[in-house]
């Protein structure tokens, strides 16, 4: 009879032992994917024009003028998948089922949206050098093609969770960092003088740059152990960046009509990027 409770109660504790699937700490890095959905929101742009008008063939100064003015610029949201890459460590409080950690997490986005054909409206005045006059006007200034991307995107999650035999739930909040690019593309001043559609800037300038952004996601998953070493983790994150303001400044020269402009286009845009993500990953765990 003793035999038989002792063989019981081994057997008992050997299955205890095995149904405990999660291990006590791990760290653990991961390969997957995730489908994300982008959204460049409606950026703000400003745009101005200063510039000084010579006589071609004597080179005196004649005129000068300038003008200003803002727009937002509407983008649709973006869907799209992408690869993912996590890192990360994780650990039991004493005695207990809770636990902490950190995961570092990168994904390639590579997404861009686009608005054809932007006019940012400008108001504004010249000065005729010979009377003094000075005269008010309006225009735009006319961007071809307005694009936004997002590139990369790496976040670090502090998270604390809860373990059950086999699974984890947890959530985190922590910050990020992504990189995003924006396009002006075939950018020209126009000014409405005296009934007259006129080209201030002359040929077609592009305006781009490379921004990295700061900012934070808040995320929630699970995971499922398949054995102490491997297992799947599924999460939901929403990140968004900084509202950043990026400036910009061209040169212009355009000569017409017997007369020299030259000038400055300049001015900036600011937006930020917020991005939704459903992820799932393998892990190994060490």
């Amino acid at each position: 009879m003793k035999k038989i409770f002792l063989l019981a109660a081994g057997l008992s504790s050997s299955i205890a032992a095995q149904a405990q699937v999660v291990p006590g700490s791990a760290l653990f890095v991961g390969l997957g994917g995730s489908y994300n959905s982008v959204d460049f929101g409606n950026p703000h742009n400003y745009s101005q024009g200063v510039s000084n008008v010579y006589d071609a063939q004597t080179g005196d100064l004649v005129s000068v003028g300038s003008a200003g003015g803002s727009t937002n610029v509407s983008l649709d949201t973006q869907s799209t998948s992408a690869p993912v890459l996590q890192a990360g460590y994780f650990e039991h409080f004493s005695g207990s089922n809770w636990l902490w950690g950190a995961k570092f997490s990168y994904s390639y986005l590579n997404k861009t949206a686009t608005n054809k054909v932007v006019l940012i409206p400008q108001a504004g005045s010249f000065t005729d050098l010979v009377d003094q006059t000075p005269t008010a006007f309006t225009g735009n200034v006319f961007v071809r093609s307005y694009q936004a991307s997002i590139k990369h995107q790496m976040s670090l999650i502090p998270f604390i969770g809860h373990s059950f035999e086999q699974s984890i739930l947890y959530f985190g909040v922590g910050p990020t960092l992504t990189q995003t690019e924006t396009e002006l593309s075939d950018t020209i001043g126009f000014a409405d003088i005296d009934g007259g559609h006129t080209d201030i800037t002359g040929s077609p300038t592009s305006i781009s740059s490379t921004q990295w952004l700061y900012g934070g996601a808040a995320v929630v998953g699970a995971t499922y152990f398949f054995d102490p070493s491997w297992f799947v983790d599924a999460s939901y994150s929403y990140a968004v960046t900084q509202n950043k303001t990026t400036d910009y400044s061209e040169p212009f020269v355009n000569t017409s009509d017997g007369y020299e402009t030259v000038g400055v286009l300049s001015g900036d845009y600011a937006g930020r990027v917020t991005t939704q993500a459903l992820t799932v990953s393998i892990n190994k765990s060490f």
